[in-house]
């Protein structure tokens, strides 16, 4: 896996299209704040960092940008998105909702198997601490992602991805720095209440989460420097 400065460069399987893995590079880049707000994505750069054509970096810079992960600008080219105050406040209640149906709906009905897989990927989690900043924040936002899709409501789990991936920029442009032990903690927290199979408790435990995660994310004010683009995607291209 990777650390905060340098992270490893993700595996390029053979069966994936090229448009696919440019998609995941920087879909991960930005997750893990590699890319932050408002950097800009060039066509030719990521094209030649990647080896592919600029009709297929355009495609997944369309791909992103439905995602609300990239700003598409007429004549001024890509960057990654910039929420705006209020659009992180939107998205946070929004979050907060279905993540509430989330916990409703795996209450009572949680298996053995799939408490073993969060517990699983909350150790994960604890592991990453000692390795850096990047791996610990795709890893916090995909123990909620895991937690959608063991709902069994595809839906949600697709919202809920998205979601969270653009949480991942709010904390990046208006958060402040807090330590990795948060986040393990309270998803230890989560997976103990819905073993308990107390709705009541668990969605409580998940709502003090997310209000605890919306403080954090929502603090400092934006500023964004310009940055080398061209060494950060060095440790994502094959």
């Amino acid at each position: 896996m990777s650390d905060g400065a340098t992270p490893s460069k993700p595996n390029r399987r053979h069966d994936l299209p090229r448009g696919e893995a440019v998609y995941r590079a920087l879909r991960r880049a930005i997750i893990e704040q590699a890319l932050r707000p408002g950097d800009k994505l060039p066509e030719d750069v990521i094209g030649e960092r990647f080896g592919v054509s600029r009709t297929i970096v355009r495609g997944v810079l369309g791909r992103l940008h439905a995602e609300g992960l990239v700003e598409l600008k007429l004549n001024r080219g890509a960057t990654v998105a910039r929420p705006s105050l209020e659009e992180a406040c939107d998205i946070f209640e929004v979050r907060r909702s279905l993540e509430r149906d989330v916990v409703r709906r795996l209450v009572g009905r949680v298996t053995p198997r799939q408490i073993a897989l969060l517990e699983a990927h909350v150790a994960r989690e604890g592991e990453a601490r000692a390795r850096g900043a990047a791996e610990s924040i795709r890893l916090a936002g995909e123990f909620h992602i895991l937690l959608a899709e063991l709902s069994g409501n595809a839906v949600i789990a697709r919202y809920i991805n998205e979601l969270v991936s653009r949480c991942s920029l709010i904390l990046a442009l208006y958060g402040r720095p807090h330590s990795p032990d948060c986040a393990v903690n309270e998803h230890l927290e989560i997976v103990a209440a819905l073993r308990s199979g107390d709705a009541g408790k668990a969605i409580a435990v998940m709502e003090h989460h997310l209000d605890a995660v919306t403080e954090r994310a929502l603090l400092a004010s934006a500023r964004t420097p310009q940055r080398d683009i061209r060494a950060i995607l060095d440790a994502y291209a094959p």
